[in-house]
């Protein structure tokens, strides 16, 4: 006879009287009260792993890399720099860093494999109760170790993970229904990813937006609000509330007609791009599993080549935040060499697909800023010597870019224009952007692409799918 301990029986009461009184409650009430506490979840969930990654980057790649990278002016504002003070340690600790996570992963919860979204989108379609709060830890400290020994990746897959995990965990001991279950993960989601990008609003659209390819959840937008602002608030309160990437663009004003022209070029290259990233990061996922080798073995090899190619191009190290922060000011723009900004978009989508395709941990929404930053940036430096009324600041062009780009092979236009809005504070660029994201849309829609494997067409064939 297994007996149960006094402390155990004691929880489980409460989770029971707690799921009785949520699921009697009315739809006011319920998402009032869930919405608050994932929230709160979300937003210490995205502090303890921004401070894990900090305190892992600095140990790693600026401790025994000797590598200073520049950060976004939400981080700090370091200038950091493209030189290394030791070279040769730069791809051993990035190996170092993919075999470690890789020991972890496959260890531990080899479910909390790369970038952590899609199995977040897959719980809210299939199972919302399906996300073991061990993966949570996982993928907390494997993507720290991943993109803090260099290698590349964003760092909102592994808060979306957190904060729809916690969902997935009140789905559980509530009790909830199927639907409250899938919103409960869909709002953590969005909200773990607008906490630590300081996109509160963007976060809030996405909940509704990122489960599906060509659809809208409006059942999802009301607890997505709530949830989205109470993360933010929470993460702002220990880590402050400025826009990721400062105010780059706060005085930009859409008022020359001819530059419609050079933001839809941006947005007919940032489709194309879009596609390219999606294409090469699946590519090196599927070629992954059908190589033999442990799967253990698989993210160092991955971290190796990246670290070799960092040798050339440092940009490709980490999130690079830092070095969209520096693609945002004339003459730090400027001052990066033109080969360098043509070639980084390239070399980006090439190292993300190297450290998180080959089974690494960490998300892939941060690196699609970089890769459309700089398709922005290469824009601005190729047209601003020879084409009329090209801004004098790359900064609109830079932060287009990141819409289109990204915000286009996600299928989520909307949410990505609003979050690259609210983490610049540029809410003026929004105007040109329009013409950048509909035009990169269109392309990636035409294609039938997107970068999240996991989303359903829409709510019907979601609703018909098994699970």
């Amino acid at each position: 006879m297994i007996r149960v301990a006094p402390g155990s029986r004691a929880l489980r009461s409460i989770g029971t009287s707690a799921g009785n009184w949520i699921r009697t409650s009315g739809y006011t009430r319920k998402w009032l009260v869930l919405g608050v506490v994932i929230g709160i979840v979300a937003g210490l969930g995205a502090v303890v792993f921004y401070v894990a990654l900090s305190e892992a980057t600095q140990l790693l790649i600026v401790g025994i890399g000797g590598y200073h990278p520049p950060t976004a002016a939400g981080d700090g504002g370091a200038v950091g720099s493209r030189e290394f003070t030791r070279p040769w340690a730069i791809p051993l600790v990035v190996c170092l860093g993919g075999l470690v996570s890789g020991i972890i992963v496959f260890t531990l919860a080899p479910e909390a494999e790369g970038h952590g979204t899609d199995a977040a989108i897959e719980a809210v379609h299939r199972d919302p109760r399906m996300i073991r709060v061990r993966v949570v830890l996982v993928k907390l400290v494997a993507s720290a170790i991943t993109i803090g020994s260099g290698g590349s990746g964003g760092r909102e897959g592994p808060t979306a993970q957190i904060s729809a995990g916690f969902g997935s965990l009140l789905a559980r001991r509530l009790d909830l229904s199927p639907r409250d279950g899938r919103i409960a993960v869909a709002i953590g989601i969005g909200s773990g990813i607008g906490a630590i990008f300081g996109a509160p609003l963007g976060g809030a659209v996405l909940c509704c937006t990122i489960p599906y390819k060509e659809d809208f959840d409006f059942e999802v937008l009301v607890p997505a609000l709530v949830t989205s602002i109470v993360s933010y608030t929470v993460f702002g309160s220990f880590l402050g509330f400025g826009p990721l990437f400062g105010y780059a663009a706060q005085d930009y004003m859409f008022d020359i007609p001819v530059q419609l022209v050079w933001f839809a070029l941006i947005g007919v290259l940032g489709g194309l791009i879009g596609l390219l990233y999606s294409g090469t990061f699946y590519t090196a996922v599927d070629l992954t599993h059908r190589l033999p080798g442990s799967r253990i073995v698989k993210p160092a090899v991955g971290g190796l080549l990246v670290g070799l190619m960092a040798l050339v191009l440092p940009e490709v190290l980490g999130s690079g935040y830092g070095w969209i922060q520096q693609s945002m000011g004339r003459g730090d723009l400027t001052a990066i060499p033109l080969w360098v900004v043509l070639l980084l978009p390239f070399a980006k989508i090439l190292a993300t697909s190297l450290s998180i395709g080959s089974g690494g941990s960490g998300g892939i929404f941060g690196p699609g800023m970089v890769i459309g930053a700089f398709t922005g940036a290469a824009v601005w430096r190729l047209l601003e010597p020879i084409a009329p009324g090209v801004p004098d600041n790359p900064a609109p062009f830079v932060i287009v870019g990141m819409m289109a780009c990204f915000g286009s092979i996600a299928r989520a236009p909307l949410a990505v224009m609003l979050m690259v809005a609210e983490m610049t504070g540029s809410v003026g660029v929004l105007v040109p952007g329009m013409i950048a994201v509909g035009l990169a849309y269109l392309i990636v829609r035409r294609s039938g692409k997107t970068i999240y494997r996991a989303q359903r067409e829409n709510r019907a064939e979601a609703r018909l799918a098994p699970g």
